[in-house]
């Protein structure tokens, strides 16, 4: 198949995977679709080397490779797709599993928490809802006359 098949992969509005940097692979998939199952290449497999990708910058690709690292072989990712009978559905589902893993493998880290401490009033409140619940279940109790 052409290496420039169907339309760009959006991952952010930052980073935007062409389509001349994918491949794509088809073969038979498995599982239900009566005698179809036999004839048609459904299953996709889209590869993209992220390792010589023109279009991350130097820390996304940094992110990348740390992140993805167990599933990249050779610095090329390669996702599956056989959900779909059809083999463009199954497509697109391949383009938005790559848009995802890679939109979630370089985006940045959260800021560290800072620590706080709680204030005056929600330790008071947090108090006075101790003292009713033990209340409550004061009340439940036998009489000890």
């Amino acid at each position: 198949m052409p290496a420039s098949d169907g339309p760009d992969v959006r991952v952010s509005a930052g980073l935007v995977i062409p389509a001349s940097e994918l491949s794509w692979r088809f073969s038979r998939s498995s599982g239900p679709g009566g005698q179809g199952v036999n004839t048609t290449d459904s299953r996709v497999e889209l590869m993209w080397d992220a390792a010589g990708s023109a279009v991350l910058s130097r820390v996304q690709r940094e992110r990348l490779l740390e992140r993805l690292g167990d599933r990249l072989v050779g610095g090329v990712l390669t996702i599956a797709a056989s959900e779909h009978r059809a083999q463009l559905r199954n497509r697109d589902a391949a383009r938005a599993r790559l848009a995802a893993l890679v939109g979630e493998a370089v985006r940045a880290p959260a800021p560290p928490r800072r620590a706080t401490r709680p204030t005056r009033g929600s330790q008071e409140r947090r108090l006075q809802a101790k003292q009713r619940r033990t209340d409550v279940k004061r009340m439940r109790r036998r009489p000890s006359d």
